[in-house]
This record gives C-alpha cells, sequence and structure tokens, in this order.
C-alpha cells in the first residue's frame, strides 16, 4: 500500500491532506471509519467519522461517509483540520498580556499579529506557545494537545478578549457556556458606510466559501453552513464609515467580518471581505491620500473583542472583563474625527 505524507492542501486554509491510501487488491471490504481508524495513529475513530461528515474524507475525489465500504483499488485521501501530532508544541517564553488569573482560568488580552493556535505556517510565536510554557506545570497543557485549554478564539488581526482554562473542569465548564449562548460578547468595529437604522440583527448560515477556501461566505437561505446571529448598533458616525458594537449570539469564523460585508459594510481595512479599498467617500485625491495614512496607521482589519462576561466554573460568579481600543485603532478613530471637524470648516 502507497502512503503518501502530509501535504498542503489550501495555503492558510487550516486544511491539509495527511495521508493518501490506495487499497490493496486483496483488502477485504470494510466501514472506511474503521479502516482508517486501524492505519492512521493518533487519531480516534470519532475523529475519523467527524472528518467524513464534513466531507474531508475522498475516495476517488468524491467525498464519502463514515460507512462507506471499501473496495480494492480505491484511492482513499484524509483531510483534517490540523496534524493530530505532526509537529511538537513548543513550549515558548513570550510575553502574554494577561489582566486576569486565577486557579481555573486566565484572561488575556491579545495584540493584534498574534495568532492563538499552531496551524500551518504558523507552528511558533502563537499564544498557545506562550501559553504552554507560562502555564508548563499544569496537565493540561503537557497533553500533547495543539489548543490546550482553548474554548473560543478571534483571528490573528483581531485583538482583545480571551479567557483560557487552566483545568480540565474549567475547560469543560466554559465549553459548555460557549455552546449554551450564555457568555457575552462584544467587538467594536470600525465600517465602511452609513446604516438605515441605529441597530439591526444579521442572520445567515456561515460556511466555507466555495470558490475561495480562505474566505467564509453567507448563505441566507440556511441551504448550507451554519446557524449565525450577529447583533450592531451604531456608537458614533464618522463621516464615511461608523464605530458600531457587535454582539455574537454565536462564534462562527470570521462571523461578524463575513455579517457585515454581506449587508454591504465591510470592516475597514479587511483585506479578505473588501475593506480596504474606498467603499464610501469622495473621488478627490486628498481623501484617497486621507484613506491611505490610515491603513498605514493600522495594517489590519478594524475589529477588536472589547469586552466578555461568563459565569465563573468554579464559584458560579459573574464575570465581565472589559479592554480598551488598541492604539492603532484608536488613531484612526481620530484621524477621522479631525478629518470630519476639517470637513465642517471647509
Amino acid at each position: 500500500m502507497d502512503t503518501i505524507e502530509s501535504t498542503d492542501l489550501n495555503e492558510g486554509a487550516e486544511l491539509y491532506e495527511h495521508h493518501r491510501f490506495i487499497v490493496d487488491m486483496g483488502q477485504q471490504i470494510l466501514r472506511i471509519d474503521k479502516f482508517l481508524f486501524n492505519k492512521l495513529v493518533n487519531i480516534s475513530r470519532t475523529k475519523v467519522q467527524n472528518a467524513a461528515q464534513a466531507g474531508n474524507i475522498l475516495v476517488n475525489d468524491n467525498p464519502v461517509k463514515p460507512n462507506y465500504k471499501i473496495k480494492p483499488g480505491d484511492i482513499i485521501s484524509i483531510v483534517l483540520p490540523h496534524p493530530p501530532h505532526e509537529f511538537e508544541l513548543i513550549p515558548e517564553n513570550i510575553p502574554i498580556n494577561i489582566i486576569y488569573e486565577d486557579d481555573d482560568l486566565i484572561i488575556v488580552n491579545k495584540e493584534a499579529g498574534m495568532v492563538v493556535h499552531p496551524g500551518h505556517g504558523n507552528y511558533t510565536g502563537t499564544l498557545v506557545n506562550a501559553l504552554t510554557y507560562y502555564l508548563k506545570d499544569l496537565p493540561l497543557f503537557q497533553s500533547g494537545e495543539i489548543r490546550p485549554g482553548l474554548v473560543h478564539r478571534i483571528d490573528k488581526d483581531t485583538s482583545g478578549i480571551l479567557v483560557i482554562a487552566k483545568t480540565d473542569f474549567a475547560l469543560n465548564h466554559l465549553a459548555k457556556q460557549f455552546f449554551d449562548r450564555t457568555t457575552h460578547r462584544s467587538y467594536l468595529a470600525l465600517v465602511w458606510g452609513n446604516f438605515d437604522t441605529p441597530e439591526g440583527i444579521i442572520e445567515g448560515n456561515i460556511g466555507r466559501d466555495p470558490k475561495n477556501r480562505l474566505k467564509m461566505h453567507v448563505f441566507p437561505d440556511g441551504e448550507e453552513g451554519k446557524n449565525a446571529i450577529t447583533h450592531y448598533k451604531v456608537i458614533e458616525p464618522l463621516g464615511y464609515v461608523n464605530l458600531i458594537e457587535c454582539q455574537l449570539e454565536t462564534g462562527r469564523t470570521h462571523q461578524i467580518r463575513v455579517h457585515m460585508a454581506h449587508i454591504g459594510h465591510p470592516i475597514f481595512n479587511d483585506e479578505r471581505y473588501g475593506g480596504d479599498k474606498i467603499i464610501k467617500g469622495t473621488t478627490f485625491t486628498k481623501y484617497r491620500q486621507f484613506i491611505q495614512n490610515c491603513f498605514q496607521v493600522m495594517p489590519r482589519h478594524a475589529l477588536h473583542a472589547k469586552s466578555l462576561g461568563f459565569k465563573h466554573p468554579r464559584t458560579g460568579k459573574i464575570m465581565q472583563f472589559e479592554s480598551e481600543l488598541p492604539q492603532d485603532m484608536q488613531s484612526v478613530i481620530d484621524k477621522w474625527h479631525k478629518y470630519i471637524h476639517g470637513r465642517e470648516l471647509e
């Protein structure tokens, strides 16, 4: 049987082809989940079944379900969210902005630019690498798991609040709160364009974009993807952009970014979802230069995880944490203040 070691399937999409098998001509007919469980190391049958349900197990280039019966000559490839144990999680002494810590959890104010957990192209320098060093004496961070203690995450270029569990008990308790949608999460975002109403709700299933695996896509009719609900409220109109607050009922990948782009208000300087060009405003050269200056001051999308509320896993006490806007995002808002004031004086 031929086995081809893991190769990148899609740059940056957190999907990889780990193994490729050509089934022996003498192989007995067998369920594919059992076959792969027997062939692959460091992977549970449940993970194999989940991969199949997600369409990430292919036979002769076609996705199959876990109960597919393999046949001699079949070409099988399995695609997983991350390599099971193909790299070692290296503890790294990287500074972490911890704003609260007790025996059960840590609250981190993550800087923009830091990846939360290891993945393709980011095996070191992540928040998890830093936490694995800082918490190296705790069993949860000695397990070898790629995402120890994580119950949620924010994008690399999003700044703000994250909670990390320090024990299995806290991890399971917090995970259930996120699953049950009893946590409170608030974000601040600078978005293009003015709104017809000062607040609203965006509801639309979110799934992988069928035309670009690096992006997410809104499926408004619910035929694909997972249910996603975002509440937004205008905090301050700033001419051709608005500072808004978003509250999440669900926590889908890129949820705020893709939802705001879907309703025609992409996040300012969000390259992936079209906010890195002039969406609203004038055609004057001076205005174009002003926007470019803003992009240079904040070379990332203008999204910040402002607050997080939840019930403490051990004490039951309601915990609420806030994070101030980072300097780059505040500087851009200040620039818009001056720009608007300058127009009013003209």
